[in-house]
């Protein structure tokens, strides 16, 4: 039974090593894509689920200043910048900058429309809904790539996070 002990803390060691080396790289790339995609979409009328949504939420956020057809390229544009700073890893701050104000206003229509966002306000979002709130999970995953900007990495082994935590 040992043999076996040993062998799974050996191939989970391993694993976990390289989720630890890799993650917040795939993460970050992974992120970028989802960016990157859904901006590239926003150039396309009628393919985006959330344009309408979006255009409107923009109006009401400039006060009227800012058309539907110019926010949506504004938009679009901003979600590929974001998108392509994530994916090859450059001006990581302004990008994430640049990501955390998107996000800002596209949790807006929960605000503004929250009889579009759910069919039964606050526990029942309509598609539109579930498209703002799963918009958490890129805010976290935000957060997350942030946290290394300065050079900070995923620690595996619990014993060099003892150590690292003595060494603040």
């Amino acid at each position: 039974m040992k043999n076996w002990q040993v062998l799974f803390e050996r191939v989970d060691m391993l694993i976990t090593n390289w989720m630890a080396r890799y993650g917040i790289v795939l993460l970050r790339m992974s992120l970028g894509v989802v960016f990157f995609w859904f901006g590239v979409l926003k150039f396309f009328p009628g393919l985006s689920p959330a344009q309408d949504l979006a255009t409107r939420t923009i109006s009401l956020l400039t006060f009227g200043v800012i058309s539907p057809s110019v926010s949506i390229i504004i938009l679009a544009s901003w979600e590929c910048v974001i998108g392509l700073g994530l994916i090859l890893g450059v001006f990581t701050r302004a990008t994430l900058f640049l990501l955390f104000l998107q996000m800002f206003g596209t949790l807006m229509p929960i605000v503004f429309f929250p009889k579009e966002v759910f069919a039964e306000i606050p526990y029942a979002p309509t598609l539109e809904g579930q498209y703002i709130i799963k918009n958490l999970v890129l805010i976290s995953a935000g957060l997350v790539i942030g946290a290394t900007v300065r050079g900070g990495r995923v620690i595996a082994d619990p014993r060099a996070d003892r150590l690292a935590q003595h060494a603040r």
